[in-house]
């Protein structure tokens, strides 16, 4: 095999044609292989293969830089640059990553994770090239579907001004993560189907050059007229209406015509964006029939693309989806908005029954929001489902557009908390924080499926902005039959350390133990340490309940609180819990510290009951690297058997 030859681009640069179209191939198997068994991102990675090669054969990587968009597609890049080996712990704990990464490898010069930042930052790089009179190329790969997002055109309006090369490749597959949506997916199906002016910019200049003495000359003069006959044939040549040479659209599986046009755009001395063709999923049928199912996939069946480890459970992206369909027939004004996840947020589902009230809005979480707030001051409900790493990127947004008119958005916020195998990026570790700073926001969470059902019933009717966060994957069913109506502010007790210790008490009553009970042991902690409670947030109720259930088991009662409000705090709650001799509280959550609800709390409780101890547990304010989602608990010890070791060894549960 070739591929088990190839370690960097010097490698890749000395095959032939012949020998890069079997490379291709070699890796898109392997791709396919590695991916059936640890799951990733399949379909974008599929669709470059013959980019990746042609620009690793074109280029003088490393010292070139490329930075490629998201970089979902950067699988092929990594493998071609000595990673091959590394695909076994992709996107695992101590692993590599799914993404570009600066520390990983010198072949990726920029990380990347969130969509349209790539003509950004390699117009930096680029500039800072110029600044320091450096000789090398700078290419940023940008998708079709990152186009949507408004800061891909602030970066091409900059790009104008370049005075020496800068190429942009247009990966144009006409998918993000779902089909494209807008007015930029309908031109570039424009450019795609119009072969007319390739073919006869190639005629005039071929034609004109031959006319003896006066030929090239002609063909300079009349630049103009062919700018004008192009607006003709293509409508409205916007990349060269803004000053960017713009070269295509080229097949982006023909390897020899992605070299000749990657060697033309290194000729040019001011940005270029040449436009390549390809497939999502290419080479894979099920992938190709499908490119949104299988974006990001897990273990799955080479021979078929079913799931191996198919589950009939259902998620809290799914039981989002399904209550707000039932909402949605009840109140004709619920409208719902995306950012180009229909299918991650569950809102294709919505779209089918109410494809009036949905809208798309491509990759624009921005434009998703102030567009929400005008829906708002409209009269209408916006539901506005979007993962949480996505919503900061329109904080801004946020703050001016939504809250401080007090407009009834709500915000459906998948994927908070750890996330996992993509990393960094993705963690949706920052909306408890970032929301709670903003003034006239108010922020839920649920402890299990049941209650989401009620929050999202809660804030439909609420008339002020409010956040709903709930984790990915299998949605909690504890405490299903324990279910106080939601009122604003208040919180939720689960297990009363009163009652359970009467519990405790009956059960060794019955069991007749001459022992000393636990009942008789927590009574004689509680005059000496006081009550222990555990106010717990969202995902961390199930957690809070492990830990209640391991320290009975060692004699300790603790009571357990459902949060569900991050802002506001049940600040009456609190003061009660003082009154009954609580003089413990622990908090837990999984968002960072900094701005947090335990951070919340324990301010509250110092400026109000000083006698009260509080103690955090939150996730450190850092990034949180790429790995399964239980295995970071256990590494951040948020685990229930983390936090009680922690807690046992600062003396939490000990007779002072």
């Amino acid at each position: 095999m070739l591929l088990e030859n190839i370690n960097g681009a010097e490698d890749v640069r000395k095959l032939s044609l012949k020998e890069q179209k079997i490379l291709a191939k070699e890796v898109r198997r392997f791709i396919i292989e590695k991916m059936s068994d640890n799951g990733g991102h399949l379909a974008s990675n599929l669709g470059v293969v013959e980019l990746t090669i042609a620009l690793f054969h074109a280029l003088n990587l490393p010292k070139d830089k490329i930075v490629w968009d998201v970089g979902h597609q950067c699988y092929t890049h990594k493998i071609l640059s000595g990673r091959r080996d590394d695909f076994a712990l992709l996107r695992k704990y101590k692993g590599i990553s799914g993404f570009p990464k600066r520390d990983e490898s010198p072949y990726d010069c920029f990380n990347t994770g969130h969509s349209s930042t790539s003509i950004s930052a390699a117009l930096g790089i680029a500039e800072g090239r110029d600044i320091l009179g450096e000789d090398y190329t700078v290419l940023a790969v940008i998708g079709d579907g990152a186009l949507t997002g408004g800061m891909a055109y602030e970066a091409l309006n900059n790009a104008s001004k370049m005075k020496k090369n800068f190429i942009i490749i247009l990966n144009d597959n006409e998918m993000s993560i779902a089909k494209n949506v807008g007015g930029m997916s309908t031109y570039l199906n424009g450019i795609r189907s119009n072969k007319g002016y390739t073919r006869f910019k190639e005629n005039l200049a071929s034609g004109l050059g031959k006319i003896p003495v006066v030929g090239n000359h002609l063909v300079e003069r009349l630049k103009n007229t062919k700018n004008s006959i192009k607006q003709l044939l293509v409508p409205g040549m916007l990349f060269e209406n803004m000053g960017l040479t713009y070269l295509g659209p080229v097949d982006g599986h023909n390897l020899h015509a992605l070299e000749q046009v990657i060697h033309e755009a290194k000729r040019i001395d001011h940005a270029v964006l040449v436009h390549v063709v390809t497939k999502k999923g290419k080479g894979y049928v099920p992938a190709e029939q499908n490119p949104s199912a299988f974006h990001g996939v897990g273990p799955f069946h080479i021979a078929t693309g079913k799931s191996k480890k198919e589950s009939s459970e259902k998620s809290y992206t799914d039981i989002f989806a399904e209550s707000l369909i039932k909402e949605g027939k009840e109140n004709k004004r619920i409208v719902a908005i995306t950012a180009a996840m229909p299918d991650g947020t569950g809102l294709d589902r919505f779209e089918k029954i109410f494809p009036k009230r949905f809208f798309d809005v491509g990759i624009a979480e921005a434009h998703a929001v102030t567009s929400a707030a005008g829906l708002a001051s409209a009269g209408l409900k916006p539901v506005f489902a979007v993962y949480s790493s996505f919503l900061q990127r329109a904080y801004d947004q946020l703050v001016h557009d939504v809250c401080l008119q007090k407009l009834p958005v709500v915000f459906a916020i998948d994927r908070a908390g750890l996330v996992g195998a993509d990393g960094e990026t993705h963690q949706g570790i920052f909306d408890i924080s970032y929301l709670r700073s903003i003034p006239n926001m108010t922020v839920m969470a649920p402890k299990n499926a049941r209650e989401l059902t009620e929050m999202l019933h809660f804030a439909l009717q609420f008339q002020g902005p409010i956040a709903i966060r709930y984790p990915r994957g299998t949605a909690y069913q504890g405490f299903s039959e324990k279910q106080d109506p939601i009122e604003y502010g208040k919180a939720e007790i689960l297990i009363e350390e009163s009652k359970k210790r009467e519990e405790t008490q009956t059960v060794e009553k019955t069991e007749q133990t001459t022992e000393r009970t636990a009942e008789q042991t927590a009574e004689d902690r509680e005059k000496k340490t006081g009550k222990i409670a555990l106010l717990a947030l969202g995902s961390m109720v199930s957690t809070g309940e492990h830990i209640v259930e391991k320290m009975a088991k060692k004699g300790v009662t603790l009571s357990l609180v459902n949060a569900r409000f991050a802002k506001p705090i049940d600040t009456e709650m609190l003061d009660k819990l003082s009154e009954k001799g609580y003089r413990k509280i622990l908090t837990l959550e999984e968002g960072v510290r900094s701005g947090g609800f335990g951070e919340a709390v324990l301010s509250y409780m110092e400026r109000n009951h000083k006698e009260v101890f509080v103690e955090n547990i939150t996730l450190p304010d850092a990034y949180v690297e790429h790995g399964d989602v239980s295995t970071l608990r256990e590494m951040l010890k948020i685990d229930s058997d983390s936090i009680i070791e922690e807690l046992e060894e600062k003396g939490f549960f000990v007779i002072y």
